[in-house]
């Protein structure tokens, strides 16, 4: 159980890695929101039943359950609310290049 814990640990954090260099390269605010949103609760909640599989004691499993309960119920409202303000501020795609690098088609 042990290794099967620190495999799914290694991958929660290779999720993360991968997350946050989305947030980095990925062209405007709804993709960037779905990286830190989707990826991460996946890649926290391998995290999570990594580090509860490596404690090994019941204790630990309530505690996971109540956070990951608790991930579930608040990135989808923070994701909602990143999406209304990103679309309430009405960027284009055009507009989002031209401000990430300002020599493009000049």
């Amino acid at each position: 159980m042990t290794m099967l814990g620190f495999v799914l640990a290694g991958a929660g954090v290779l999720l993360l890695v991968i997350a946050a260099l989305g947030l980095f390269l990925l062209p405007d605010a709804l993709s960037r929101q779905h990286a830190a949103t989707k990826s991460g609760t996946l890649a926290l909640g391998l995290l999570l039943i990594g580090a509860a599989l490596v404690a090994g004691d019941p204790g630990w499993w309530i505690r996971v359950a109540l956070i990951l309960v608790f991930l579930l119920l608040t990135l989808p409202v923070a994701s909602h609310l990143l999406a209304r303000a990103a679309a309430r501020h009405a960027y284009t795609r055009e507009q989002l290049r031209e401000a990430r690098d300002p020599e493009i088609d000049r």
